[in-house]
């Protein structure tokens, strides 16, 4: 058996217990015009102890299946969220 997959995208959602949907974005060029195009997907993965927010950047890794559609896991928050309450952290002192 192969290494499982790995892939580093942003948490969009983690409204569901210990569920985060996770958006992973390409940028691959087109065949035949060479225009950069960027794809999107989202992938729900297991959060089991609820520690991703909406922003953070993290690594999911491909395992079983663990409900009807997911088959992703967390293994680590990368980065932070820079936001805090949908407002970013600094933008009291900018206005104040």
């Amino acid at each position: 058996m192969g290494a499982r997959k790995r892939l580093t995208g942003e948490v969009v959602s983690n409204a569901m217990d210990k569920t985060v949907v996770v958006k992973i974005v390409r940028i691959s060029e087109h065949p035949l015009y060479g225009k950069k195009v960027k794809k999107v997907r989202r992938f729900p993965a297991h959060d089991e102890n609820k520690i991703c927010a909406v922003g953070d950047r993290v690594v999911i890794e491909e395992t079983r299946p663990l409900s009807k559609t997911k088959r992703w896991r967390v293994v680590t928050v990368v980065q932070k969220a820079r936001v805090k309450g949908g407002e970013e952290i600094d933008s009291a002192e900018n206005y104040a």
